[in-house]
C-alpha cells in the first residue's frame, strides 16, 4: 500500500519546532532498543541513537508518526512490505514503512550489514567519528556535513556512554547525559569554510557572542535579517558563504524538511547567488535547484 504524503508545509514546520528536551525524551525512549542492536549487530549505539534523532527529527517526522521509519530508509529493490512517497533528493521518492519502531531498529541495523557498509565494521564500535565519516563516504546522506551532524548529536547529548553495550547501565547513563549536556560548538571546516552546527536551542546572537563574533555580521553570513532560534542542527557559518555549489554538485532538490534557505546552507551557497542561478525557482519542497551559473 502507498501512502502520498500532502502537507509537506505542516511537517516543515513542525520539523523546525522541535523543542530542545524532546531529543532527550527520544534518548530515553529509544536508547535500549539501540544498545540491544548493538549487542546483536555490533552497531554502535551513539550511531543509532543519532541518526534516528536526526533522521525523524527526534521522532516528529511523517515518516516516523506515520511509517514507524526512524531512518530515512528508502525501498530500493529489495523491499516488498508497505511504502510512503517523499521528496528528497528527488520528487516522491519511495520509503520503507514499518509496522513498529523495533523493526525500524532492526532493518536499519540490517541495511548496515549490506556489503556497502563492509568496511564500517572493520572499526572499533566505539569510534563513532570514524562511523560517522564512514556513513557518509560510503553514501548514506547526500548532506556533505553529515558526519559532523551526527558527531555533533553524540556528543552534545553524550551518546557515546550507550556504546559500552549494556543494557543495564541504561538508566544510569541517562541520568548522567541529562546533567553534562554541553553548551560549546566545535568549530568545523568545508570548502575553506568555517562553520558550527547549531543544536537545540542556539540562537544566532547566542553563537555571536560564543564566538566573539558582530551579530549582524554572522546573521549576513547566514543570509539572516534578523535574530531568531536556529534550527537544529544546521550549519552556522562564522565566515561568508560561497557564490557557488560543491564543484562536484551540479543541482540539488529542495526536501521534505527544507526551503530554499536550509538548502543553502547545507551547500555552503549565498542566497543571492542561489536565487539568481534559480530567477523562477519557487521556494517549496521538489524544487530542483541550480547550484552553479
Amino acid at each position: 500500500m502507498k501512502r502520498i504524503l500532502t502537507s509537506l508545509a505542516a511537517v516543515a514546520l513542525a520539523v523546525f519546532q522541535v523543542p530542545a528536551d524532546t531529543y532527550t525524551d527520544y534518548i530515553d525512549n529509544f536508547a535500549e532498543m539501540a544498545v540491544a542492536q548493538m549487542s546483536k549487530h555490533g552497531i554502535p549505539a551513539s550511531i543509532t541513537l543519532a541518526q534516528g534523532l536526526l533522521e525523524s527529527a527526534a521522532g516528529r517526522s511523517t515518516l516516523a508518526t506515520e511509517g514507524n521509519n526512524h531512518f530515512g530508509i528508502k525501498c530500493h529493490r529489495d523491499w516488498t512490505g508497505d511504502t510512503m512517497l517523499r521528496t528528497d533528493d528527488a520528487v516522491d521518492e519511495c520509503f520503507r514503512v514499518y509496522d513498529s519502531a523495533e523493526h525500524s531498529f532492526e532493518d536499519h541495523s540490517l541495511f548496515l550489514k549490506r556489503k556497502r557498509y563492509a568496511s564500517l565494521f572493520e572499526l572499533d564500535p566505539t569510534d563513532y567519528t570514524g562511523w560517522a565519516k564512514g556513513l557518509k563516504a560510503c553514501g548514506y546522506a547526500t548532506n556533505p556535513h553529515y558526519a559532523d551532524i551526527l558527531v555533533t548529536i553524540i556528543e552534545k547529548y553524550g551518546l557515546y556512554n550507550y556504546d559500552t553495550g549494556h543494557i543495564r547501565d541504561i538508566e544510569e547513563t541517562a541520568e548522567f547525559i541529562r546533567n553534562m549536556i554541553a553548551s560549546s560548538h566545535v568549530v568545523r571546516r568545508s570548502r575553506g569554510l568555517h562553520y558550527v552546527i547549531a543544536t537545540p536551542g542556539d540562537t544566532y546572537s547566542s553563537l555571536a557572542a560564543e564566538f566573539g563574533i558582530d551579530v549582524k555580521t554572522l546573521l549576513a553570513n547566514n543570509d539572516m535579517e534578523a535574530d531568531c532560534e536556529v534550527r537544529p542542527w544546521e550549519e552556522v557559518y562564522l565566515v561568508a558563504k560561497h557564490d557557488e555549489g560543491p564543484e562536484d554538485l551540479r543541482s540539488a532538490t529542495i526536501g521534505r524538511d527544507e526551503t530554499m534557505h536550509s538548502l543553502a546552507q547545507r551547500f555552503g551557497i549565498k542566497m543571492e547567488a542561489l536565487r539568481r542561478y534559480n530567477p523562477k525557482a519557487k521556494d517549496k519542497p521538489r524544487q530542483r535547484l541550480r547550484l552553479h551559473p
